[in-house]
């Protein structure tokens, strides 16, 4: 090594001012505000600032000691943190959620991912990117002689450094190991009630790392074999209950879709926003006359795949860890023969029309036991039929995935399930289309009020397809049902506090609609109204047996008891509570505290069955629970 000089410890200092800056830069993201960032790193939580500081020095210097190049190292360091920290801030803006592990996955959809955002700001950071990288590669070529060169001896012990800094994470959540307890100290804040508290306190960095490693749900207390038999012994019982009054025992003589249209959710229903004509006439009228209401979201801004991984399979997302951000990536690909609605029919397809791998759906669809995935990137015979978009539009649009619907049911003689997730009211909306009369006022938009406007000509260009799409399956001489709901709201009521409109900011429309043959011949019924007034995304299950007039498993009559008695759930982003629940009569929040005792009991049921299905020992799979 070159002897120790004054610019050696001058290229040190950088290192620690540059971990200092980018910890301030990290919290900005989190937070949005410099002042706040500042005041946490200064007064209110000092202790978890430098260990993100602590943790940032040692990726440096386990870069430099890669590279071996003090200017390069530099700026591949600055490059990484700041796409880090842009990324955060924009899921921050349109999730109400940091960057997590599980996020990675879009790393390998990066094209089209970039398709989401706005392409000003895309060419803005690409710029700047550009030219701090050009000023590293020309400060290293002028000046990198006169720069520290280390040793291999050096460079592994600087490797080794950042590799044991960030590989100590794996055991942050493991009571009384040595980082649990070093961040204990360091004044670690652990809000498992609510994400977005936690890591305004500790840190978007320290979030991520501290959810490496996924604890899929806490074990319940009482939990034990002989504890689910008797759970699976009183559900039978509630099984052939049920079963008496309903007519249908095979299932397979059914179709039933399930129609996740994405974002779709009413604007006029959205606090302080006003829309100048009506978007979704057609609906409002569908609604009225078949079994419909309100579906409580576990998301906003996104969250598709999570919504869709409770409708396939009764489970509550808001049971599960706090650190399980994505069942699909973090639990269905590890399981074998994962309990969902599939299992129930012998043909079983689905249907998306956009990439096929984002929240890992192909291989998640595999585990779930579809026979056929048609989306974008499929050829041949599974290719999609329809793809034309709609007015100008981005994505493929709804009435083409409603014909690729129509032509998966014809080509099917007996019943089937179909699942379809559409992509035309995907985000941007900064998207125009070419003709759109709709205006939209109000202070909940904020600086939004453009792309309200064209998010409300998408939900107009849904409504009307919608309606057609009914209208053919009324024209089909097979029993068929579609459970129709809207996934999340969009991410741009900048304008609303979700504090005070959390509840009205996770409610999208849904309706379950049986077509004439199946009215007409005992498989369908016209319209639902006890309990349906709001309900949640694992409750669609038993509405749509209930709507079918068909029998159900164990399981299945659990979770219709669920439907009828419990309130509507979901997971909660704002709050001191780590669940959302909300009155199905009346609309308002409630807590845990505020269930019946009949209630609390039934919660503590399904809580086993849903570790025992997941994270446990599948007692109640193996005495036939979900058959």
């Amino acid at each position: 090594m070159k002897r120790f000089n004054k610019i050696y410890i001058l290229q040190f200092i950088f290192i620690i001012l540059s971990a200092f800056i980018m910890g301030l830069v990290i919290d900005y993201s989190q937070t949005g505000s410099l002042s706040f960032a500042f005041t946490n790193a200064t007064s209110t939580f000092p202790g978890m600032y430098l260990v993100t500081v602590l943790v940032l020095f040692f990726i440096y210097i386990g870069l430099f000691g890669i590279i071996n190049r003090f200017f390069y190292s530099t700026a591949l360091f600055y490059v990484v943190f700041l796409i880090f920290s842009i990324a955060n801030r924009l899921k921050v803006i349109y999730r109400t959620e940091p960057i997590l592990p599980s996020d990675l996955m879009f790393l390998s959809n990066i094209k089209e991912l970039l398709t989401m955002i706005s392409l000003k700001l895309v060419i803005e950071v690409a710029i700047v990117l550009i030219i701090g990288i050009g000023i590293c590669i020309f400060l290293e070529h002028r000046f990198g002689k006169y720069l520290l060169r280390m040793k291999w001896q050096t460079r592994i012990v600087f490797l080794l450094l950042a590799v044991l800094s960030l590989g100590s994470f794996y055991s942050a959540n493991d009571e009384g190991s040595l980082t649990n307890k070093f961040l204990t100290k360091a004044g670690r804040s652990d809000f498992t009630a609510n994400l977005i508290w936690e890591t305004n306190s500790n840190g978007p960095l320290i979030t991520f790392l501290t959810n490496v490693r996924v604890n899929v749900m806490d074990e319940p207390k009482g939990y034990s074999q002989s504890k689910i038999d008797s759970i699976v012994k009183k559900y039978k019982k509630e099984a052939e209950s049920i079963n008496k009054n309903r007519p249908n025992s095979n299932i397979n003589k059914q179709t039933l879709i399930y129609v996740l249209s994405e974002s779709f959710s009413d604007p006029s229903r959205v606090p302080n926003v006003k829309v100048n004509t009506d978007s979704m006439p057609n609906i409002r009228n569908i609604k009225a006359n078949t079994t419909s209401g309100l579906m409580l979201s576990s998301g906003y801004g996104g969250g598709t795949a999570n919504m869709e991984y409770m409708t396939f399979t009764g489970l509550a997302y808001n049971q599960f860890s706090k650190s399980l951000q994505s069942p699909y990536v973090q639990l269905v690909q590890k399981q074998t023969n994962p309990e969902n609605i599939t299992n129930q029919f012998d043909t079983k397809s689905a249907i998306h029309p956009y990439i096929g791998n984002f929240y890992s759906r192909a291989s998640v669809y595999k585990k779930f036991g579809f026979q056929t995935f048609r989306n974008i990137n499929t050829t041949g015979d599974l290719a999609l039929q329809y793809t034309d978009t709609a007015d100008g539009g981005q994505y493929v649009s709804d009435e083409s995935s409603y014909k690729n619907v129509l032509w998966q049911v014809d080509h099917v003689k007996d019943g089937q399930f179909i699942s379809l997730v559409t992509m035309q009211n995907h985000m941007p909306y900064t998207n125009k289309y070419k003709n759109s009369n709709f205006k939209v006022s109000g202070s909940g938009a904020g600086k939004n009020t453009k792309q309200v406007e064209n998010f409300s000509k998408g939900i107009s260009l849904t409504d009307t397809s919608t309606k057609e799409f009914l209208s053919k399956l009324d024209s089909i001489k097979k029993p068929i049902t579609v459970v129709w709901y809207g996934d999340h709201l969009p991410g741009i009521y900048d304008g609303n506090s979700m504090e005070k409109y959390n509840v009205a900011q996770h409610e999208t429309d849904y309706f379950i609609y049986s077509n004439k043959y199946a009215i007409n011949h005992g498989y369908g019924t016209k319209k639902i109204s006890k309990n349906t007034k709001i309900t949640d995304p694992n409750g669609f299950i038993a509405l749509a047996y209930k709507q079918m007039g068909q029998k159900v498993t164990p399981f299945y009559a659990m979770l219709t008891k669920i439907q009828e008695d419990e309130p509507a759930m979901a997971k909660s982003t704002v709050g001191n509570s780590e669940s959302l629940y909300v009155n199905k009569k009346t609309g308002k929040s409630i807590s845990y505290q505020d269930l019946t005792k009949k209630q609390k009991k039934l919660m503590k049921d399904y809580k086993l069955i849903q570790y025992d299905l997941t994270a446990g020992k599948g007692y109640s799979t193996k005495a036939g629970f979900t058959k």
